[in-house]
């Protein structure tokens, strides 16, 4: 083989291997994002799960998730949220102010003065 025909298939060779791009890594899986607020599925320590939604607030039974409660809800501030809520076991109407103290938990206090804990549901 010639000079010329080897500095031909080399500079081919070059050529096609500058075309060719090496394989990347698996692709990263993009992380579920950190809840911010109270946005989202919330349990009671009975099971019960509520549910904050765009302003509405409901609150349902895990085994035949029949309706309990309903409302709306107000973030006072980053921390802090207002439930003006309904009760379809009592029909009665009641207040409870809640404190999101970490991203998963959530310490309330009803107008009657009774406290509970939500915890953040996945």
């Amino acid at each position: 083989m010639n000079i010329r025909t080897l500095v031909v298939l080399l500079g081919a060779s070059a050529a096609l291997a500058s075309c060719v791009s090496s394989s990347p890594g698996p692709t990263p899986v993009a992380a579920r994002p950190a809840p911010v607020g109270v946005e989202g599925s919330w349990a009671d320590p009975n099971g019960i799960i509520s549910t904050f939604q765009g302003g509405t607030f409901t609150t349902r039974t895990t085994d035949s998730n029949q309706l309990l409660a309903s409302g709306t809800y107000v973030n006072t501030s980053p921390s802090l949220v207002e439930i003006n809520m309904t009760s379809l076991v009592r029909k009665t109407q009641s207040k409870v102010n809640c404190a999101l103290v970490t991203q998963s938990q959530l310490n309330c206090t009803s107008d009657a003065g009774s406290q509970f804990t939500l915890t953040r549901h996945m």
